[in-house]
């Protein structure tokens, strides 16, 4: 008698190999059809409304269009694609998703402590100060700067621009109102980050919404502008553009640091996010390092 826990049928081995190889293709034939579609969605979205998200990181563009699909109670991208084509309002829907909109008061409150203690002194030789905020989503980041300006005493000659694709947030950060449940943890950033009063005397409290006031929104400019499309529209001695580069691709990213740089007056002052660094950039050469660590720097030629 033979023992056939002991014995291996080559041909079943064989067929599971065969099975194995077949589910590969399987699944890269979908994959490959999946980037097709996306490819597709991509195009006919820039074609149709201008906006042009075709070399946004290729992880994070399809976890976002996934998503949009999930909202829309889809069961393919290509069922997407149809609905943003010939429905603006589900196209709105899509721009909100694909905004990068994770933001808070004085965010990375080391970044705000280099500001007050090296980019302040160097700001106030100028009689007028033009900032750019670029991407600034729901103007959290936006009014952080307002109120370290104002307390700095410089805020009276500076001009505030902050942009953003999505006219939706964009309106939002125009309103100045936000969660009061948040302005808890925003005091302890504002805090941590050098603030010189309390945060509550810049804005008014009411069912259950802070308000910013009025004197911080007077010198700040709300203005659509798509970093992949559009141009520089000035000379700034300031601009930030925080966590919005870490979602291009490479070609992408080159293109939006030249678009900086030429944005830039000479010896003008460039702030970027955590995540990201002018290293490697066509434009590293030409820029000297405020403070490496909390990504700060310096246009020198």
């Amino acid at each position: 008698m033979v023992d056939s826990s002991n014995s291996q049928d080559p041909l079943i081995g064989t067929n599971i190999q065969r099975s194995n190889q077949q589910v590969l293709r399987l699944e890269q034939r979908n994959d490959d059809i999946e980037n097709i579609e996306i490819k597709l969605l991509l195009e006919g979205v820039y074609l149709h409304y201008g906006f042009d998200f075709r070399h946004y990181a290729p992880a994070s563009i399809k976890r976002r269009i996934w998503h949009c699909v999930r909202e829309e109670k889809l069961n393919s991208i290509s069922a997407l694609q149809e609905r943003l084509l010939y429905n603006s309002a589900c196209m709105e829907r899509f721009l909100l998703i694909l905004s990068i909109n994770v933001t808070a008061l004085f965010r990375d409150v080391g970044f705000y402590r280099v500001f007050r203690e090296k980019i302040v002194p160097r700001l106030r030789t100028y009689p007028f100060i033009r900032i750019w905020h670029a991407g600034c989503s729901s103007g959290e980041e936006v009014y952080s700067l307002a109120i370290l300006l104002q307390e700095e005493g410089l805020y009276d000659r500076v001009r505030l621009y902050a942009t953003d694709m999505n006219e939706v947030i964009l309106a939002r950060a125009r309103d100045g109102i936000y969660p009061l449940e948040k302005m808890m943890a925003y005091e302890k950033n504002y805090r941590s980050a050098g603030g010189k009063k309390a945060l509550t005397d810049y804005y008014t409290a009411q069912y259950g919404r802070a308000i910013f006031h009025g004197n911080l929104k007077k010198n700040i400019v709300w203005s659509q502008h798509n970093l992949v499309t559009d141009g520089s529209f000035n000379e700034f001695h300031v601009i930030l553009c925080r966590n919005v580069l870490i979602y291009f691709d490479q070609s992408l990213q080159e293109r939006v640091h030249k678009l900086l740089y030429n944005s830039l007056i000479t010896f003008g002052m460039l702030g970027l996010g955590q995540m990201e660094s002018i290293r490697f950039s066509p434009c590293e050469a030409n820029y000297g390092a405020i403070d490496s660590l909390e990504k700060w720097y310096s246009k020198i030629r």
